[in-house]
């Protein structure tokens, strides 16, 4: 069994995968190549930003979307604790501080009740993570920034094709950044990301930033980055965008079977909390259990994959520890960290693996 089965994916999505390859191929415009344009109009009108910019990754589409705000030492930038590193190496790249405000116990998203108390002079931009596949509160933060004269940033990265509120995430705020790492809901075969945005001034900016700062064939306004998507990657994705809409569907369609089951196998197990306002991309299926280490022992000896999305948060990790946070600050974030588990989840997934999964679980948390 596999966390996420791509040869799967592949196998259904051959001929079309491997026509938009062998175009490239053909006419070999390997960089800023017509699919990448192809892509980017078909991004945008799927979420419903007026902009879409694609890059080499995601972590490039934060560090980008943060360079086109013009943030640089000094400034301070709030967002979760608990997220992949490069929500807040990208902050700290560019000399700003990450100023960590800690998560709903429920979603994991960021607390929006918490952020107006972390927001000072020094304040330019706040980013929250719309973690495993469910947008955090986006209207609540958006007047929280708005306010305080503040641009919000939602760092997408795992929540491409969820909405909230009936509207979908990339088209919440100024700027949102997506990954299209190959495990993402919408993933290529190798780096790529992209921002989105309606501001035709931040757009402009972004497609500079990307490209070395170039306005022009050698010509540069400013100082950027070598962060543009391959046309091999974009040309992956149009082939897996056509069939987006339906694997949503079929990750929603699981995440109901494997809720049932675990209300039959494993009631002391509560399914993913989902917020009301939200339908989810279910980029993981995370649940929280005790004993992590020992769950995990049992399901890897009964033949199924599991991962931990996050076993340590930010504000813990040697690579923060000049902000001085200690054990403590976070509590919710940490108490997450120790107990989170994602099974597999990926839209090839049967009820009889789902069935399998859940009963090798109800096994692994049985008390020996």
């Amino acid at each position: 069994m596999q966390m996420i089965d791509l040869n799967a994916q592949y196998q259904s999505l051959k001929t079309s995968i491997d026509v938009r390859i062998n175009d490239v191929l053909a006419h070999g415009r390997f960089i800023m190549g017509p699919e990448v344009a192809e892509l980017e109009q078909g991004l945008a009108a799927f979420c419903g930003a007026k902009h879409a910019v694609t890059l080499s990754s995601g972590t490039d589409a934060l560090l980008a979307a943060l360079m086109s705000l013009g943030v640089s030492r000094g400034d301070e930038i709030i967002t979760s604790p608990f997220s992949f590193i490069a929500t807040a190496e990208t902050i700290a790249l560019l000399g700003a501080s990450p100023v960590f405000v800690d998560i709903e116990p429920g979603t994991f998203n960021l607390d929006a009740a918490l952020i107006e108390a972390a927001i000072t002079s020094r304040t330019r931009v706040i980013i929250p993570v719309s973690l495993y596949g469910q947008c955090a509160d986006m209207d609540t933060i958006n007047a929280i920034a708005n306010a305080a004269g503040v641009i919000v940033i939602e760092d997408a990265a795992q929540s491409f094709g969820a909405s909230y509120k009936d509207r979908r995430s990339g088209a919440l705020s100024t700027l949102a950044c997506a990954s299209f790492y190959p495990a993402k809901p919408l993933g290529c075969y190798g780096d790529g990301g992209a921002c989105f945005t309606s501001d035709d001034e931040v757009a402009a900016r972004l497609r500079r930033i990307r490209d070395h700062g170039q306005d022009g064939r050698y010509h540069h306004v400013e100082l950027g980055l070598n962060a543009r998507m391959d046309t091999l990657q974009a040309a992956i994705l149009l082939a897996k965008l056509d069939v987006f809409p339906a694997e949503l569907a079929r990750r929603r369609e699981i995440a109901r079977d494997y809720n049932k089951c675990l209300k039959r196998a494993c009631p002391a197990i509560e399914p993913p909390m989902i917020a009301t306002y939200n339908e989810s991309a279910y980029a993981q299926y995370t649940i929280r259990v005790n004993a992590r280490d020992h769950v995990q022992k049992k399901l890897a000896e009964a033949g199924i994959p599991t991962a931990v999305h996050y076993p340590t948060p930010l504000h813990l990790q040697p690579a923060f520890a000049a902000l001085g946070l200690k054990r403590g600050t976070q509590p919710h974030a940490e108490a997450a960290a120790e107990r989170v588990l994602s099974l597999p989840m990926h839209p090839y997934l049967s009820a009889a693996d789902i069935e399998e999964i859940v009963g090798c679980l109800a096994e692994a948390i049985k008390p020996e």
